[in-house]
Parts: C-alpha cells; structure tokens; sequence
C-alpha cells in the first residue's frame, strides 16, 4: 500500500484496522507543492507531545468522520489550504507516546489549494511553518532524540514517491 493513492474502502479498512486493534486513528497530510517541496510545521513549546519539535500537518480523526473528511479539517484548521486531491500513501505506523495513548497513524502525500506562501498557524499549537527540500531534511531532526526519528524517513520517503516518474 506505500506509495499507492488509497481508493476509499482502503481508507475505511485503516480506520477499522485501528479500532479492532483498540487504537486512536491519526492522519497526516504531506502537503507537496509545484516546486516539490513538503511544507511542514513546527510544534509550539506549550504542546504536551513534541514540543519544539517539527510535524506534518494531521491529528486526531474524530468519532463518525472518514479518513480523507478528517484530513480536510486538519489542513483547513492547520493552515487555512483546502484539500485538493489525495496522493499516494507514504506511512502507516502504529505508535505510543508517553500519554500512553496507542494511535495508528496514516499519512498521505496530498494537494491543497489556498495562499501557499502565507499559510495560517493555529494558535497555540505550532509557531512556525515552512515549506522544505529534500536537501533540508536534517532540520527535521531538530529537537529529536536519536531513537525519534520517524518524522526525518517518512518525509525522505515522500521525497522517494514525488521523484518517481
């Protein structure tokens, strides 16, 4: 399924995935552009989880919502962009935190619509936002510990799927 644009019973097999594994759904959206680039967002000091730390754009799907209608409303919320279209998928990971919340993310490469130089950030939740290159992949190891280094190889591998012909 990596690298392959999900049809919508696929997507509603991940979302029945995580409930019959008692997991908390999460989407994330990599946002690419025309000059192929991944836009990605900084987690404001004040966040429970990875503070300070860079993020894709996602959360939380929420009870009776799909998959693709909870990524709309992240992006929307996140950043002001609208959802245009869904790409392939780049990343499917069951995960913990120290809440101990178990949570299987979903991320998708996506298009949005919208002003992409000027994206909004929710307050309180991220301070910064840019949009990278695969030669600035490093940043995203900022403030990650050594064993925390899933957000740098799911971007890498976003990279991989946008360089295929």
């Amino acid at each position: 399924m990596i690298g392959a644009t999900p049809t919508a019973g696929q997507l509603e097999s991940f979302a029945a995935g995580a409930r019959a594994a008692g997991r908390r759904l999460v989407i994330g959206a990599l946002i690419s552009d025309d000059l192929g680039r991944i836009y990605v967002q900084r987690r404001s000091l004040q966040r429970k989880l990875f503070p300070g730390c860079w993020d894709l754009v996602g959360g939380h799907v929420e009870a009776g919502e799909g998959l693709e209608e909870a990524l709309a409303r992240e992006v929307r919320e996140e950043t002001g962009w609208r959802l245009k279209r869904l790409g392939p998928v780049v990343e499917i990971i069951d995960w913990s935190a120290d809440d101990g919340v178990a949570r299987r993310e979903v991320d998708l490469l996506v298009r949005v619509e919208g002003d992409l130089a000027n994206p909004y950030l929710e307050p309180g939740k991220h301070d910064e936002g840019r949009w990278l290159t695969a030669d600035e992949l490093p940043a995203l190891l900022e403030g990650r510990g050594q064993n925390d280094q899933w957000l740098h190889a799911t971007v890498a591998r976003a990279f991989e799927i946008l360089a295929r012909p």
